[in-house]
């Protein structure tokens, strides 16, 4: 498994991914983790912001809803036409490597919701701190690593969809992190953590995500 991989199951589930999302199928969205970035993305109040992997949009259209000037791009062209097909934004086909370069101009906020599925980020998230405006913040929110049922140990594991019923014809390989890899990360990339959040799942009572918030450490 490696990051190749994860590129390739996104251009075999796109179609399932954009139905999933649009017809609310993902309880946990659903009930929390769209909620709660959306949330903390408007605490931040940004003029202009940046989604990382932005799938169908739904972030973008959301937030430009309520006056943020949004910009979102992913990999995936398939997905990137959806999103541009609902409007209320603007799109780009682009990686996540690729983005330090890709002349975009700044922004006050960038978001990364479940979208960091790679091992190797650190020199991806050193690049984008020059990505940001001075007193900017990038808003990560990923699967919290002690709610999965998965062993505490970095590495690869296989999302299967099977709770998102049909649409998905390739499983997607996906990089585990601990919660201490995951600070280990960010700051070994010239970030400061500033904020953690692990909203609730409303039934269960446990972390339904981990959300981190975090600023260009000027020391590294």
């Amino acid at each position: 498994m490696n990051d190749g991989a994860v590129r390739h199951s996104w251009r075999c589930n796109a179609a399932g991914w954009i139905a999933a999302v649009r017809e609310g199928r993902i309880e946990s969205r659903r009930l929390v983790t769209d909620a709660a970035m959306l949330e903390a993305a408007r605490a931040l109040a940004p003029r202009r912001a940046l989604d990382i992997g932005c799938g169908e949009g739904w972030l973008c259209r959301a937030l430009a809803e309520r006056g943020v000037s949004m910009l979102g791009v992913d990999a995936e062209p398939a997905l990137i036409e959806a999103a541009r097909a609902a409007g209320a934004a603007e799109y780009r086909v682009c990686t996540h490597a690729e983005l330090a370069a890709a002349g975009l101009g700044r922004f006050d906020l960038l978001l990364c919701n479940f979208a960091l599925l790679q091992q190797d980020l650190l020199p991806t998230l050193r690049a984008w701190r020059d990505l940001l405006e001075p007193g900017g913040a990038l808003l990560i929110q990923t699967l919290h690593p002690h709610a999965c049922g998965l062993p505490q140990a970095d590495g690869w594991r296989l999302e299967r969809f099977e709770a998102f019923a049909a649409g998905f014809p390739a499983s997607m390989p996906w990089y585990f992190r601990t919660l201490e890899s995951w600070q280990a990360l960010l700051v070994g990339a010239g970030w400061r953590i500033v904020g953690l959040r692990e909203p609730l799942h409303p039934l269960s009572g446990k972390p339904a995500s981990l959300l981190l918030q975090a600023c260009p450490d000027p020391g590294s």
